[in-house]
């Protein structure tokens, strides 16, 4: 009997083996929330330079920056994380959320990303069971984790994320894997026309940019994976979540309305539910309307 067949059997050895996964994915999350932006920056940069014909030397003594290389380090002192001091949420715990060379403090969030991710891959693993859906419902939820993550940071949304997401999601249409091609198709162009069409409305009116490229990218991607029927609930629900806390930001936090809040996050947060509770949301809905 292999591995797969014991998945198979036991949902719950099923469960907590995604758990744990998604428990190491999350510390990996940190590192493509950190060294991504600055990978990306790096690029733009050395093609900036090149298209001058200008020689790049601030760089030139600096080693490559990729998310492999170099190893985690304490950003206080250098210090050369050992794998022991890698694991993930236990090891923050046995740290007392401290450098074990220079005592400075290790920010919370890296233990809060790792659990949040352990725990959502936990949610998928138990709604999908041992299936397709789960296989390919666990990178996307972790890909969106990382979009939010760097959304939040950079307000960038990668398109070395997106679109190799989107393509997958098209490409499971065919197999039927979430929704049917002729809905993926549709979707994904739905998607991507509806938010441009409104950035453009909103940028003749008001002479600003609403949302960034990447949004409509996000909300195409969605399109293809779930078919263009789920793409209204999820934008209501985006927006709901956006606009809750955009104003509990500005009364708790006192932020300055012309301070741009990144939508990516939201939008995020409202594809995942709706992959999870989307057609429970709906049939809720339609019984509440008094249509089933």
């Amino acid at each position: 009997m292999n591995f797969l067949s014991v998945f198979q059997q036991s949902p719950l050895l099923f469960a907590v083996a995604c758990t744990l996964l998604g428990l190491f994915v999350g510390s990996f999350l940190n590192v493509v929330a950190y060294r991504l932006p600055k990978m990306m920056e790096i690029d733009w940069r050395n093609q900036c330079h090149d298209f001058l014909d200008i020689k790049n030397t601030s760089e030139a003594s600096s080693p490559p920056l990729t998310l492999s290389r170099p190893g985690s380090s304490c950003p206080h002192c250098g210090h050369k994380i050992k794998a022991w001091e890698n694991i993930p949420v236990i090891s923050w715990l046995l740290l007392r959320g401290h450098c074990s060379e220079c005592k400075k403090p290790i920010s919370l969030r890296y233990p809060v990303i790792e659990l949040a991710t352990g725990l959502l891959s936990l949610a998928v693993a138990l709604h999908f069971g041992f299936s397709w859906q789960a296989a390919t419902a666990l990178p996307l939820t972790w890909a969106l984790i990382a979009l939010t993550l760097i959304d939040f940071d950079e307000q960038l949304l990668p398109d070395s994320i997106v679109l190799p997401m989107l393509w997958l999601g098209l490409l499971l249409s065919i197999f039927g894997i979430f929704t049917d091609s002729h809905s993926a198709i549709i979707g994904a162009v739905a998607g991507y026309l509806s938010l441009w069409t409104v950035f453009q409305l909103f940028k003749l009116l008001t002479g600003k940019e609403g949302m960034g490229y990447g949004d409509f990218k996000l909300f195409a991607l969605f399109g293809a994976w779930f078919g263009w029927q789920s793409l209204i609930q999820i934008i209501l629900l985006s927006s709901v979540v956006g606009a809750v806390v955009g104003i509990l930001l500005i009364i708790i936090r006192g932020r300055d309305r012309n301070i741009p809040i990144p939508f990516g996050p939201y939008l995020a947060a409202a594809g995942w539910i709706s992959l999870i509770w989307g057609d429970l949301i709906n049939a809720a809905y339609l019984q509440w309307a008094g249509l089933a």
